[in-house]
């Protein structure tokens, strides 16, 4: 899997690798009980401080995305099914997902682009995850 990080941006390195990672989980690329490069290496690769990647894989591992073991080191965790519609996780999520588009069709729109346009981007994404 290619992790496309921008040094220069104004999104934080642990931020950008984070979604790279959540994506490569969301298309595929990292299956459930795949290990993970270990801290050190993928700091080497990236050219970052190894706290950058300790403090990716630690809010990865907070939101249930991988597991981390002394032995294994960091794997990818079998994402359970969504929970049952009304549940209280199922409302979280739901609720953060819609004050994230909410931001997402706010920006679209500031930025003059069309709801069609906008609407197919989300279409397009959602497909790139095999759904």
């Amino acid at each position: 899997m290619v992790l496309k990080i921008d040094m220069s941006g104004e999104i934080p390195i642990y931020i950008q690798l984070r979604n790279e990672i959540v994506k490569g989980i969301g298309r595929g690329e990292l299956a459930a009980g795949e290990n993970l490069p270990t801290v050190r290496q993928l700091a080497s690769e990236l050219g970052v401080n190894t706290m950058t990647v300790s403090k990716t894989y630690q809010l990865l591992k907070s939101e249930g995305f991988i597991e981390t073991d002394r032995r294994k080191g960091a794997v990818v965790r079998k994402i359970p099914d969504m929970e049952p519609a009304g549940s209280a996780a199922a409302e979280r999520y739901r609720d953060r997902l819609g004050d994230e588009l909410e931001l997402l069709s706010a920006e679209a729109k500031l930025r003059g682009l069309k709801r069609e346009d906008f609407l197919r981007l989300c279409e397009d994404a959602f497909a790139e995850m095999g759904v």
